[in-house]
């Protein structure tokens, strides 16, 4: 997909952070673009600032129905979507497994892995009906589609399943010979300041922890970054508008995988696929601060 101009966008999480970095790119590109997010102040607010290329709906992306609403409402009110940013996404607090509860897991597999899910299947189907060309983007993470870190399971399991599904729907999508195609999106080039931080604020009460977890396990990015600071470390940090052009670069060049920087992650990957290959767990342990 080289032109956007004229084409329809749909963004889930799209009202802040990088959705909303995605959003202004592509309305930037002459596009119409549909935010769909749980927020629906923040949501509101996005649509008043960004103008009449873009309308919201309340989505919540682990509820099937919701996303059937948004993807309802895009057709209805535009007649196509020409590209998905399946984006939406939150945390958990960074837990042994054993001390994670199941509402970690239902959680956030609902929104990163299952909203992806029901996205691909609420507007996928009407992509390929329509026989225009398209793109699913689908945001994952290094942290766990490349790399995983120990102590972020519930997230890195999450963004693992996420660029699994992703692969198979671009072989899917390929092999059916469809006129769409699929991507993986990691966010990259540095330190991101984006409402991941603080997600534990659009946790649903009846997901709600039974066990409280020590507060150092719940940082902002400010804070982050002011520790890091102190501890002698300087960490770069990206530009959220230029990560979002970066990411419609990608898909004018039909990249599978869009990432700065993808090139260094060769010898990361090569490096776990030899200690697997030797029956060793490839995660460092030293630099999870776990020996």
């Amino acid at each position: 997909m080289k032109d956007f101009e004229g084409k329809v966008a749909v963004v889930t999480g799209g009202a802040g952070g990088i959705g909303k970095a995605l959003v202004k790119a592509c309305v930037g590109a002459g596009m119409k673009v549909v935010i769909g997010d749980v927020e629906e102040p923040v949501l509101k607010a996005t649509c008043e600032e960004l103008g009449d290329a873009v309308s919201g709906v309340v989505t919540d992306v682990s509820d099937p129905a919701s996303v059937q609403a948004l993807a309802d409402y895009t057709f209805d009110k535009h007649g196509a979507c020409h590209i998905l940013f399946n984006n939406a996404g939150v945390s958990a607090p960074n837990l042994d497994v054993w001390e994670t509860e199941p509402s970690d897991f239902t959680w956030v597999h609902g929104v990163n892995v299952a909203g992806v899910a029901h996205g691909i299947q609420a507007f996928v189907p009407r992509m390929i009906e329509s026989g225009e060309e398209g793109y699913v983007l689908n945001t994952s993470s290094g942290d766990g589609g490349i790399s995983p870190l120990a102590q972020q399971v519930v997230y890195a399991s999450s963004k693992a399943a996420v660029s699994t599904m992703t692969e198979c729907l671009a072989a899917q999508l390929v092999g059916r010979g469809t006129n769409l195609r699929a991507a993986i999106f990691y966010p990259s080039g540095g330190m991101l300041d984006t409402g991941i931080w603080t997600t534990k604020r659009n946790r649903p009460a009846d997901l709600a922890r039974k066990t409280d977890v020590d507060s150092s396990q719940e940082t902002t990015f400010d804070d982050f970054m002011e520790g890091a600071k102190a501890a002698g470390f300087e960490m770069p940090v990206q530009d959220l508008d230029e990560l979002a052009e970066f990411c419609l670069e990608g898909i004018r060049n039909e990249d599978f995988v869009i990432m700065i920087g993808r090139e260094t992650m060769e010898a990361t990957l090569v490096d776990r696929a030899k200690k697997l290959a030797a029956g060793e767990c490839p995660i460092e342990l030293e630099h999870m601060g776990l020996s």
